[in-house]
């Protein structure tokens, strides 16, 4: 088991929503001040700095303990996380990280488990899974094979004949090795110049998401101020194959379909209606490079809801 302190700076927000073109109001030194009844009272951290924090210490945890050779032996070219965030987290608060012993199971098909824990001053922040398998476990069955070309389409539009929303990004190292360095993780064991090595980290383009999902909000008019929304789970599966042909100024293509929203669809049976997103990365051929469900909710549905508890 592996459990270590760590502190995010405010410099760590500032460089990971600058490499991911994340500008939600809930990560920005001044502008959180904007958000209507934000109960934070100064910025936070960004969700995907946390996984990213994860993926590295993870890759670590793996190499200590021989589990890569299993996973090469293994051909398990996906992986897994599984993500519920519970409370939020703010620059120069201490929390830990708590890696448990890695659980190795073969049936349905031979799978690595970990927990995952971060907590801080006695508050649970984030709980989940990582998870290695050689099929993605998060939206598996999709079929894309009938897309268009998305590089004839145009940037910020619909797809064609489909619910997707389609944004267009391009890798760039720069960013890459910033945003590693915003989310504690050692730039060097991925990129060295002088060996020309440059092994891209799973979750970065999946980070490059939220900025999709904030500028397709503006394109409908959402007031980012008046009507915040938080993360509040993501389940994500990327294609460990596929990262590995990564590379600087590669082309990618995020998918993102809002599903309607459901009274059987709520947070932690509450009345509150999540409001649930697929998302995709493709690369060159429509390659799937990783699959994201995620889960947002209404600040201020939250904000009522303990209110209402308090009350009760």
């Amino acid at each position: 088991m592996k459990n270590q302190s760590f502190v995010f700076d405010q410099i760590h927000i500032e460089v990971a929503r600058n490499a991911s073109d994340d500008f939600n109001l809930f990560h920005d030194k001044h502008k959180w001040l904007q958000i209507t009844h934000n109960p934070f009272k100064g910025p936070i951290v960004l969700g995907f700095q946390l996984n990213t924090l994860i993926e590295y210490q993870m890759r670590l945890y793996r190499e200590s303990q021989h589990e890569d050779q299993i996973i090469a032996e293994n051909q398990l070219y996906f992986s897994n996380y599984q993500i519920t965030f519970i409370n939020a987290l703010r620059p120069r608060q201490e929390f830990n990280l708590e890696v448990k012993k890695t659980l190795i199971t073969t049936i349905p098909e031979l799978t690595l488990t970990n927990r995952i824990a971060i907590k801080s001053a006695g508050k649970t922040v984030l709980l989940g899974y990582k998870k290695e398998t050689k099929t993605p476990l998060f939206l598996g069955n999709t079929d894309l094979s009938g897309l268009p070309d998305l590089g004839a389409l145009p940037d910020k539009t619909l797809v064609p004949g489909t619910d997707f929303f389609l944004k267009r990004k391009w890798l760039n190292n720069g960013n890459v090795k910033n945003f590693l360095s915003g989310s504690l993780a050692e730039q060097s064991d991925y990129f060295d110049e002088l060996s020309q090595v440059a092994d891209y980290p799973e979750l970065f383009p999946c980070c490059l998401t939220s900025g999709a999902l904030l500028e397709k909000a503006q394109l409908e008019h959402h007031d980012f101020k008046r009507n915040p929304m938080v993360y509040t789970s993501q389940d994500i599966s990327v294609d460990r194959s596929l990262v590995k042909r990564l590379k600087n100024n590669d082309k990618l293509h995020i998918l993102v379909k809002q599903l309607p929203e459901s009274r059987e669809n709520t947070l932690n049976h509450t009345n509150i209606q999540l409001r649930t997103y697929e998302c995709y990365g493709l690369i060159a051929g429509n390659a799937i490079l990783f699959r994201i469900k995620l889960n947002l909710v209404p600040l201020e549905e939250i904000i009522k809801n303990l209110s209402l508890k308090a009350v009760s």
